[in-house]
Order: structure tokens, then sequence, then C-alpha cells
């Protein structure tokens, strides 16, 4: 699916301003029927293209602790070792954001742990343990000056 008309990306710029509309209000919001509305927030999640809706939780006023962006560089990096990194990444809750990079470090993860015992914790889990491991690079995140999960959208065609 990759042919978007203004509707589609009426509807996408909104979900990703407010993903708990009502089908109601925005279907108002962007001035077509509820059914409608409905139909193609349907199509667009079969599609793939709306992946998830979720709620952006606010780390600072839970008490989440300590934010980290880590560069992984592994000694060995054929596919199937990328792969096994990979996959081990994914399955800790402490990953956030787990990007495979090139050139530079081979992952890039994005960690919320609650403190430095736990930040401790999961790197031993994760990295120390791991013998494939070369280097690694933890920047500690001090100020978030900016989070946005929107995405550029296409023009609409026509």
């Amino acid at each position: 699916m990759n042919e978007f008309d203004s509707i589609d990306l009426r509807l996408l710029d909104a979900l990703q301003s407010d993903a708990s509309l009502s089908n109601q209000d925005l279907a108002a919001g962007i001035a077509v029927s509820p059914a409608t509305c409905l139909r193609r927030v349907k199509r667009l999640a079969d599609a793939g293209v709306i992946e998830r809706r979720v709620a952006l939780l606010s780390a600072d006023k839970l008490g989440a602790g300590l934010s980290a962006i880590l560069e992984i560089t592994l000694d060995r990096q054929g596919a199937e070792h990328l792969d096994a990194f990979e996959a081990r990444a994914v399955q800790e809750a402490a990953v956030q954001q787990c990007w495979r990079v090139s050139p530079g470090p081979d992952f890039v993860l994005v960690v919320q742990v609650a403190d430095m015992p736990a930040y401790h914790a999961l790197t031993q889990r994760l990295l120390t343990q791991d013998a494939n491991v070369r280097n690694i690079k933890a920047f500690f995140s001090v100020k978030r000056a900016k989070f946005d999960t929107r995405i550029t959208l296409p023009t609409p065609r026509g």
C-alpha cells in the first residue's frame, strides 16, 4: 500500500497527534462520515501502515529513572551473529528501541531502567555475558529536549 489519498493522509496525521480519538471525533475532525473513517482506519491498520496504537507515558512522572543510548559493536558480524544479538536485545523489556545501523557500531539501543543497579544488571545479561560483544559505548540522558513519534507523511497524490 503505497498510494494514499488526502483522506488517508488526514487520518494518519490526526492519529499521530492523538490516537485516543473516538471514531466519531476522528471523522468529524477530518470531515468524513464515521463509516468512511472506520473503514479507512481498518484498511490502514490491516495494511500495516498503522502498526499499533499506544499511550505515551512520562518516564519522569513515573519515576522510571535512567535513560541511556548504547552503541554496540560485535566482534563477529556475520548475519547469524547480528540476528542472534538482535533477537536477545528485543526480548529485553528495558530495551525500548533496537536499531541495526551502518556504518559505525552494529547496533544502537535506547534503554529505560529504574536506576544504575538495574542498568548494570541489564548490561550483565545482555552485553557482558555475550562473548561476541566487542565494544559498548553508553550515553546517559541528562535532559530530553524533544521526543516525538510523528513521521513526515507523503504529499497526497493528484
